[in-house]
């Protein structure tokens, strides 16, 4: 037998130390559809879920799955805040300069290779971020009138 998307949610976010709420599972699961979405985005597909929730609880709960670990903030230069559901696995992004799109890079070599950094200045470095620019294919190909 196998469990529902919305029990397994649950415990997901049961197992983080987080309270169970209509709009946390719809948030985590549209984030988790989604691709790199922005706080609109994520308030509009929790709203077409569960009816009306507010811009600030949309936020809040943003704040509490990220600190939870279930889901990722990232913030390309220039961009605001997009969050996706993929996590743990030091992945990175590439960004579009024209439109803006984002996608995920796996790490190129071995095991995180940009864990080593070429001096930590003392610190102990447990995370990576690397963002690759450039021009996705779309905006590249030129279109015919």
């Amino acid at each position: 037998m196998t469990a529902s998307p919305t029990p397994t949610t649950a415990e997901e976010l049961r197992g983080a130390g987080l309270r169970v709420t209509a709009a946390r599972v719809a948030l985590l699961e549209t984030v988790r559809h989604g691709d790199h979405l922005g706080v609109e985005a994520i308030a509009s597909g929790v709203r077409e879920r569960v009816g009306h929730v507010s811009l600030q609880a949309v936020y809040e709960a943003l704040h509490a799955l990220t600190a939870a670990g279930l889901i990722r903030r990232i913030e390309p230069a220039g961009s605001p805040a997009r969050f996706e559901g993929r996590v743990g696995d030091n992945h990175h992004h590439v960004v579009c300069r024209s439109c803006g799109v984002v996608a995920d890079v796996d790490c190129a070599v071995g095991d995180a290779p940009c864990l080593t950094a070429s001096d930590d200045r003392g610190f102990s470095i447990d995370e990576a971020e690397v963002v690759y620019w450039g021009v996705c294919p779309d905006c590249s190909t030129p279109r015919s009138a």
